[in-house]
């Protein structure tokens, strides 16, 4: 069997899932699957306000080569995520207007890619929203061999084809298909408290207390002190007061 292959692939998550995970986004949902699934803080948005979320087709291709995104964008579907990886580190712009045309003509929602984006100016315009790696005007060739729908690391984070990418402009996140229901409900519960603290906050109430952290600097050794006259702390009274109860 070749080692370079374009997998033709139907799996994917559950609609309803990928569509609650895109309302939560991407912190909601990373903490809700146990903090895991972050991708590298390096990709980031090419403009601010973008968030998607939807399947994942990846590609994995050679540096300064883009041969292998134009062979991917056969295999996508209304509702895709192209996730694109390189075999070794490049910032060169693999990607840009073009195919961006390309990929809105089959109803994919944006881009993720471990390499350069150019067209910026442009694709902001016609509002294809791309995580990259870098911004780049250096070109590409067509002419290196790759694979398509294969499992792949891209910014320290496994993704295979059929999983949940959601991105916004706190980064990119993937969730593994088969966990898509059950980290949907885990951010939609994590939502509704969190709900209940924007209201104590709001309210005026401290995080010190809302999260009980009191007791916890007092064991860690954290203590109260009062400031002298000159700004400094007076460690005279650094035993009168500890973290629950301020020295008066």
């Amino acid at each position: 069997m070749s080692s370079h292959v374009i997998v033709r692939t139907d799996v994917a998550p559950p609609t309803d899932a990928v569509k609650r995970l895109g309302e939560l986004g991407v912190s909601t949902v990373h903490e809700a699957q146990g903090r895991t699934g972050l991708l590298g803080h390096l990709l980031r948005p090419i403009y601010p306000g973008a968030r998607i979320a939807g399947r994942a087709v990846t590609v994995s291709a050679q540096p300064g080569d883009n041969l292998m995104i134009h062979a991917a964008v056969e295999q996508t579907r209304p509702g895709d995520v192209l996730v694109v990886t390189f075999t070794s580190p490049t910032t060169d712009g693999a990607f840009g207007e073009l195919l961006a045309t390309s990929l809105r003509a089959r109803g994919v929602l944006g881009l993720v890619i471990e390499a350069g984006c150019r067209d910026v100016a442009e694709l902001t315009e016609m509002r294809f929203p791309v995580w990259s790696r870098a911004v780049s005007a250096q070109g590409t060739v067509k002419a290196s061999p790759g694979s398509v729908n294969v499992p792949v690391v891209i910014g320290g984070a496994y993704v295979r084809p059929g999983d949940v990418i959601v991105a916004d402009d706190d980064g990119v996140a993937v969730v593994p298909r088969e966990r898509a229901q059950a980290v949907a409900a885990a951010g939609t519960d994590r939502q509704a408290k969190e709900e209940e603290k924007r209201r104590q906050l709001a309210d005026g109430v401290l995080g010190l207390d809302m999260y009980h952290l009191r007791p916890l600097l007092d064991r860690l050794g954290v203590r109260y002190v009062d400031a002298t006259d000159g700004g400094s702390p007076d460690e005279g009274s650094a035993d009168g007061g500890s973290a629950g109860q301020e020295a008066s």
